[in-house]
């Protein structure tokens, strides 16, 4: 005799309420189906899935001390310019009298001048009152002289003079005081944060002609780690700079019985020169010094070795001399220590987050990887930097298919920090997918969902049990 099976009243209703959805799912339309039963990842409550971090482990150099380096100046910078990293850093956000290395924002808007084509080196320029009455570093500028742009610049980067500074200062802006203006506009915008100018020469108040005087009893200052961001920009933005630095001396007149030579005595070229051979450094080719008996005796310098280009400053030095062998201590500081790694590749795939998920899509998730490559300043010889990686990924409700290739789905933040030195090194770049995700026929998406429909359902039935 055969018995019939007894189902519990639970049982019954969950079998009832099964057919029942079922039966509803069928006869629903596709786009309704699909709506309801498509399940959407959790986010954050900032509207992002943070997917984890990654670190690798290896023996990190120690650097030197600053201290090590016995520095005699005010105040000292090192940094290398594409990553923008600080090597060193001695009283660098002292703002400081930095005499005529206020020139090197004036080279910068003269040349950004020429770059956008408001003017031409070849341009004719004629002098002023005012350039003809500076004091100081000067080729003797007679009001109404003509000279051309490249010739008062070549007078200004290379001699220091500032009658041609000025003259060039007023063709940019019509006076000296409304380019002024600009130079503080501009200082502002490369970010630096003491930098303040009266005037474009760098000169003491108290030195400029008495009827272009500012009304302000403001004096110009900037700090080191100032003056190595406007270097930074100059390096960057008009990398034929050296045509002008590398200039070892240059007659401006024909009359003239001695050609001005370049205070710059650290230009490689001149290692054969008999007065500065001792101090000629390999690689140097710029960039400005700076002198007055309040700043002392001042220069940013930058040279290239191996492929990698430093930016030093040092403030406050007691000699010509001292200016230049302290600069030398700060750049074997760091060509010695230091070199450029590119830590990541572009195009990487991020161990643990090699896909994302996708909504819609023909898969249910895409490949993705790095858009840009990562290089950090690292201690000369490491083989495998200790980096730290965050990955974060956009919102889940906005990554539905179709997305085409290459689209940023998130961000990748990679973290270095060198035993020794206080700052971190930190970039971020986009998380991009390496393919198309395609969007599924509604078909697929309807079996789709019906799949999750019941591995819930299956779920939750025998989580009853």
């Amino acid at each position: 005799m055969k018995h019939k099976r007894k189902f519990s009243s639970k049982q019954f209703v969950i079998k009832t309420a099964t057919v029942g959805l079922l039966l509803n799912m069928l006869a629903s339309p596709a786009s309704s189906v699909m709506a309801d039963a498509v399940k959407t990842p959790a986010t954050t409550e900032a509207g992002a899935v943070a997917t984890g971090t990654a670190t690798a482990k290896a023996a990190v150099a120690k650097i030197p001390s600053v201290e090590s380096l016995e520095l005699n100046v005010s105040s000292a910078v090192l940094i290398e310019p594409t990553t923008g990293e600080v090597l060193l850093s001695y009283n660098a956000d002292q703002a400081l009298p930095p005499a005529s290395m206020t020139k090197m924002m004036t080279e910068y808007l003269v040349a950004e001048a020429v770059k956008n084509g408001q003017l031409s080196w070849d341009q004719k320029v004629i002098v002023q009152e005012n350039a003809a009455q500076q004091t100081g570093s000067r080729i003797y500028l007679a009001q109404g002289d003509e000279h051309t742009v490249k010739e008062l610049y070549i007078a200004m980067a290379v001699g220091s003079a500032n009658d041609a500074t000025v003259a060039l200062a007023e063709l940019v802006s019509g006076s000296e005081q409304q380019f002024v203006a600009l130079m503080n506009e501009t200082a502002q915008k490369m970010g630096m944060k003491t930098a303040y100018f009266i005037n474009s020469t760098g000169l003491d108040r108290a030195d400029m002609p008495a009827n272009y005087r500012p009304e302000t009893d403001r004096e110009t200052v900037m700090s080191a780690m100032d003056a190595a961001i406007l270097a930074k920009y100059i390096v960057t933005d008009h990398p034929d700079f050296t045509e002008f630095t590398t200039i070892q001396s240059y007659k401006f007149r024909e009359r003239d019985t001695k050609p001005m030579i370049n205070y710059n005595w650290m230009l490689e070229a001149n290692k054969d020169i008999a007065n500065f051979k001792a101090y000629a450094y390999p690689g140097l080719d710029g960039l400005k010094t700076g002198h007055t008996s309040k700043a002392g005796n001042c220069f940013t310098g930058t040279a290239v070795r191996d492929g990698m280009r430093l930016i030093s400053v040092v403030m406050g030095a007691d000699s010509e001399a001292h200016r230049f062998t302290e600069t030398r201590k700060v750049l074997d500081f760091g060509f010695n220590n230091f070199e450029i790694k590119q830590v990541v590749a572009a195009k990487s795939v991020i161990t643990g987050n090699e896909t994302v998920p996708v909504q819609k899509g023909k898969n249910e998730s895409v490949s993705v990887v790095t858009d840009a490559g990562v290089t950090f300043m690292v201690p000369k010889g490491t083989v495998s930097p200790q980096i730290e990686t965050a990955v974060t990924v956009n919102d889940p409700s906005t990554l539905v298919a179709p997305i085409p290739n290459a689209t940023a789905v998130g961000k990748v933040t990679y973290t270095y920090k060198v035993e020794g030195m206080s700052q971190v090194q930190q970039k971020t770049v986009n998380l991009i997918t390496a393919e198309e995700a395609e969007k599924a026929g509604w078909f697929k998406l309807l079996m789709r969902a019906i799949g999750d429909f019941f591995g819930d359902l299956f779920t939750g039935i025998k989580d009853l049990f």
